[in-house]
């Protein structure tokens, strides 16, 4: 009876909680999930089909036919002369309905096709590599993404411990006036402006609340989950300051690592294969064909060896004239030639430009968390010197008003600071080839 009971607990929905995500597991998971992931790996699948259906033309096509026809052929009355034989044989050549049945197994088979086999296989393989650079290119895309999901729930959870800090700040200094108003030390309205500042704040402790609820949905949607989830988190933000100053040397590592450039650079050699395979197109092409089988009237001489039918053949196909085709094939693929160089080349611009922009926003929310601290710390030093001063009538509501807004701000900032430089170090990370996380 314990043991069914205590199944039954297991068994009842939200008796076990999931245990705290990590980042790292949840990048894991979301990369595990993801349907961008899963599309471009189908992808890789595909062009591994692809692959098999090239090779197949290298191969011989065997095929196996089997035919049962009854006909008539009046081609014998149809003859020109047929008006000057005599009755009784015209009467012989007219013809009566008949059955003839037929199996045979035929074989082709190419030997020569100037190369454009070879080459179009060797395209196919080029374009298999591409889709596992772009396997690469969506797990790193999803990564990140579901980094600043995770960093953004993080800030989400501690923005509204701030918002309840402060709330709670102003409800103490509403008790503090009310209790120095009933000791007749303080106005009637010292204590509305403090309940005023106590009901001002409960739209951001429920904008805070939302806020939230919208990052773990978030998040829950890369990671596979019920948006609802009750997604819970364990780790904080990054603090750790960025060694790597040399620009230069972040944009080499970019060009080695990036799937993206990997990619365009599989397109630039898929383009030059299509220019060898354009080339190839109606040329001189040599094949083998075969057939073995029989044919027969009667079905009980199918099996007989005297009514074997087989042919062996070698066919030459040489062009002559195909209406300018291969020439326009060729135009199409040294204009995409062109078209994968210049691709890549601005890509790499790009990647440049966003190396820059990125090592500039890491610096920049470097500089902001120094600052915030330093104004944390003087906000909340001034709070309790006003906290001090209004117990003893040297300081107003509105000193301490502006004291707490002071030390909300600066805490938001701070928070802020956290979260932008976290963002921007995992943004870093992704632009030169790394991971996002660490």
């Amino acid at each position: 009876m314990r043991v069914l009971l205590a199944l039954s607990l297991l068994a009842w929905p939200g008796a076990a909680e999931e245990p705290p995500l990590v980042l790292r597991d949840a990048v894991q998971l979301a990369v595990a999930h993801h349907q961008d992931v899963a599309k471009a790996k189908a992808s890789a699948e595909a062009l591994k089909g692809k692959i098999r259906e090239v090779r197949s033309q290298a191969l011989p096509d065997v095929k196996f036919a089997l035919d049962a026809t009854r006909w008539r052929d009046p081609s014998l009355l149809n003859a020109s002369g047929i008006n000057n034989f005599p009755d009784y044989l015209q009467q012989a050549l007219i013809p009566s309905a008949v059955n003839l049945f037929d199996y045979s197994l035929t074989v082709k088979q190419p030997l020569f096709t100037q190369g454009k086999i070879g080459t179009a296989l060797r395209l196919a393989n080029i374009e298999a590599e591409g889709a596992l650079s772009e396997i690469d290119r969506a797990e790193q895309d999803v990564a990140l993404a579901t980094v600043k999901a995770f960093y953004g729930l993080l800030w989400a959870e501690q923005s509204r411990s701030l918002v309840v800090e402060t709330q709670e700040q102003k409800k103490l200094h509403a008790e503090m006036a009310r209790t120095r108003y009933r000791n007749g030390v303080a106005t009637e309205v010292d204590v509305l402006r403090s309940e005023v500042a106590v009901a001002n704040g409960q739209p951001d402790l429920v904008r805070a609340e939302n806020a939230i609820k919208q990052a773990r949905a978030e998040l829950n949607y890369y990671l596979g989950r019920p948006l609802d989830f009750a997604t819970r988190l364990a780790g904080n933000f990054q603090e750790m300051p960025w060694e790597q100053n040399d620009l230069t040397e972040l944009t080499n590592d970019a060009m080695r690592r990036r799937p993206e450039i990997e990619r365009l650079r599989i397109a630039e050699r898929s383009a030059s294969t299509q220019l060898e395979l354009a080339r190839a197109e109606d040329r001189i092409r040599m094949d083998f064909t075969g057939s073995y089988g029989l044919m027969a009237r009667l079905p009980q001489n199918l099996v007989n060896s005297e009514f074997i039918r087989w042919s062996a053949g070698i066919n030459f196909t040489f062009p002559v004239f195909d209406g300018f085709k291969r020439s326009g094939l060729v135009t199409q693929a040294l204009a995409s030639q062109r078209i994968a160089r210049l691709d890549r080349e601005k890509f790499e611009q790009q990647v440049r430009l966003a190396i820059q922009q990125a090592y500039d926003d890491l610096r920049s929310a470097q500089e902001s968390i120094a600052a915030a601290k330093a104004t944390v710390s003087e906000a909340e030093r001034v709070l309790a010197m006003m906290q001090d001063n209004y117990k003893y009538g040297a300081a107003t509501t509105l000193d301490i008003a502006d004291a707490e807004t002071a030390v909300s701000v600066a805490r938001g900032n701070l928070l802020r600071g956290l979260y932008d430089y976290s963002a921007s170090r995992a943004n870093l990370r992704w632009s030169i080839g790394q991971t996002p996380w660490e």
